[in-house]
């Protein structure tokens, strides 16, 4: 791959793998290089970033070239040198999906300052809880953000952050909601008014690039620290032979700055690619507009969740009726298995055979790990493969590695793109509980995954979510699937609860339906038919909505812990979740409905 896509050190390295071992692999030592660097080679006019949002209007479409970006970062970093940042500082930032976000990042990667960002969607609770861990320098924030049409002020939550982190030495604010800001704040502007020769700092293989974090489901977020050169080479890697993109590609995936996809969105310049960006409400004001976005900027592959397709699917929708889809040549799906209907609207809505790329991997390598490829078959509820250079394999609890049966997602030898470390974790006890004390020496992910005798392999959500029941385990992501496809339920989560292991099914229902005992006996048959008589739930609970993180992740094992008698305080970070309150009104509807007549 080094050799392939023309990686560029000012120094050579000694050994491709030094340690081969886990953790503690040592890539590439001796090599000297830059992530911003590879980003920024090209300086033509060709489009860098495309970028629409809801704050700045959904009929504007802002473009940035390589020429102007490599200006526009040029200048940001002269001006975070004036901030007094350097090498090993951090900097951290509390923006949407914006080009300003991309330059700020890239100028901070241009120091060899480390970067962290979170969404402006995120509570306070749950930024402190990321930034307080990394003594920042400087803070990036917006004003406030727009969604679904409303306007969210966070001057406030601005402030609040600010107090908490002591070592910041400037905060940096954009005006994205308002034309200007409140007298004695540095604006962007500020940042961005002098410019000075580009230059990168030359740094190891490993120097931190970024600081991605776990959910905060259960705690204190996991800061995981991601090298300059893991990053890079497997980026590169992924987008270039996986996804199949090039410098003439136009690559979106929609996301947040909270979530790794938009880390993995941005590797596309290193490509000479254009990275498509979209702020706002996808399903505002209808489900058509990521479509839009797509048609109006000749989009040629578009990324996006399983959950967003098959919401488009039930909700009966065709874009490519209407809108010019000709330029996509792949669809890209995470964050949750697709379901074979999923794979299926896709290809009928588009009207013919392309790429359907579901991916899984995660924050923690900020990769996919199991991935597309144009050159095997698209088979319907499948992923393709394992990535290239990635040793994925099913495991038995005993260690043995199985085909045809579901078992432990296990990595059993290293990546470049593997976590360097843990942030305050120098003996690096946390990360091998993290995910080596299972298996020692071998990465234990954490879901439940089964490969088939051509290589492709299906997901069954986490293995400590997990569905067992008379000895049979059955994925969470398989009773979705089934749950979800009939028209009353809206979306749904599954939890066992107990010593006994109660079986109960949290509903979500489409408007004007009840829970009556004619839909249950529809539930209890859609299960038996279709998984087995063993998985019909044991109670079924209609709720309001279903507790999820800000990635849209349900919050099965919190749920799990807390109904089994954990307390919700400490189970759960607030900040992590889309809504707390769905969380508390899913654990009181559960309560009424097994409380004693």
């Amino acid at each position: 791959m080094w050799d392939f896509f023309g990686v560029r050190a000012s120094a050579p390295y000694t050994k491709v793998l030094a340690k081969d071992r886990m953790p503690g692999a040592e890539w590439f030592p001796g090599a000297r290089l830059s992530y911003a660097e590879h980003a920024l080679a090209r300086r033509d006019d060709h489009p860098a970033l495309v970028a629409r949002s809801e704050a700045r209007g959904l009929e504007t479409t802002t473009t940035v070239t390589y020429r102007e970006l490599a200006g526009q970062v040029a200048a940001a970093r002269a001006g975070l040198l004036r901030l007094g940042v350097r090498r090993g500082d951090r900097v951290v930032a509390y923006m949407p999906n914006i080009p300003e976000t991309v330059v700020a990042f890239l100028a901070a990667a241009s120091l060899g300052a480390t970067w962290a960002s979170c969404s402006p969607d995120f509570g306070t609770r749950a930024v402190i809880d990321r930034f307080a861990q990394l003594d920042p320098v400087v803070l990036l924030a917006v004003d406030g953000y727009r969604y679904g049409g409303r306007d969210f002020d966070r001057a406030a939550e601005v402030a609040e952050i600010e107090r908490a982190l002591p070592s910041l030495r400037a905060t940096v604010v954009l005006p994205y909601l308002r034309a200007t800001l409140p007298a004695g704040r540095t604006s962007w502007s500020d940042l961005v008014r002098e410019t000075a020769p580009l230059a990168f700092e030359q740094v190891p293989f490993e120097h931190p690039l970024w600081v991605l974090y776990t959910s905060g489901t259960t705690g204190l977020p996991k800061g995981l620290v991601h090298g300059h050169g893991g990053i890079l080479l497997e980026h590169v890697k992924s987008l270039a032979l996986h996804n199949d993109l090039g410098a003439d590609d136009r690559f979106f995936w929609f996301t947040t700055t909270g979530w790794m996809m938009w880390n993995y969105l941005v590797g596309v310049l290193a490509l000479g690619g254009t990275a498509l960006l979209f702020d706002g409400d996808p399903g505002y004001p209808d489900l058509n507009t990521l479509w839009r976005f797509a048609a109006d900027t000749r989009m040629t592959y578009f990324g996006t969740s399983a959950p967003y397709i098959h919401s488009c699917m039930k909700a009966g929708i065709a874009p490519a009726s209407s809108l010019d889809l000709s330029t996509l040549r792949g669809v890209g799906s995470t964050g949750a298995p697709l379901s074979p209907e999923g794979f299926r609207w896709v290809v009928d809505m588009l009207g013919r055979r392309l790429l359907v790329g579901s991916v899984s991997g995660g924050t923690d390598l900020c990769t996919a790990f199991v991935q597309s490829c144009p050159l095997l078959p698209v088979r319907a509820g499948e992923l393709q493969c394992a990535a290239l250079g990635a040793k994925v394999e099913a495991y038995t609890p005993e260690g043995k590695p199985v085909v045809g049966e579901v078992g432990e997602l296990v990595i059993t030898r290293p990546m470049p793109s593997m976590p360097v470390s843990l942030w305050n974790d120098p003996d690096m006890s946390r990360y091998r509980a993290s995910y080596f004390e299972m298996f020692p020496g071998v990465w234990r992910h954490g879901d439940w995954i089964r490969f088939t005798p051509e290589g492709s392999c299906v997901i069954y959500g986490r293995s400590d979510a997990t569905l067992k029941r008379a000895g049979v385990r059955m994925g969470t992501a398989e009773f979705y699937r089934v749950v979800e496809e009939l028209p009353e339920i809206a979306d749904s989560l599954v939890v066992e609860v107990g010593e006994r292991s109660e079986l109960v099914l949290f509903v979500v229902l489409a408007p004007g339906v009840a829970l009556d005992e004619a839909l249950r006996t529809r539930i209890a048959g859609a299960i038996r038919r279709e998984l087995s008589p063993r998985h019909v739930p044991d109670r079924v609970v209609a709720v309001g909505a279903i507790p999820k993180t800000l990635n849209g992740k349900k919050l099965e094992v919190p749920v799990k812990r807390i109904l089994a008698g954990r307390p919700l305080g400490g189970t759960v970070s607030e900040g992590a979740m889309a809504d707390p309150r769905t969380l508390t009104a899913l654990v009181e509807a559960y309560r009424r409905e097994t409380a004693p007549a």
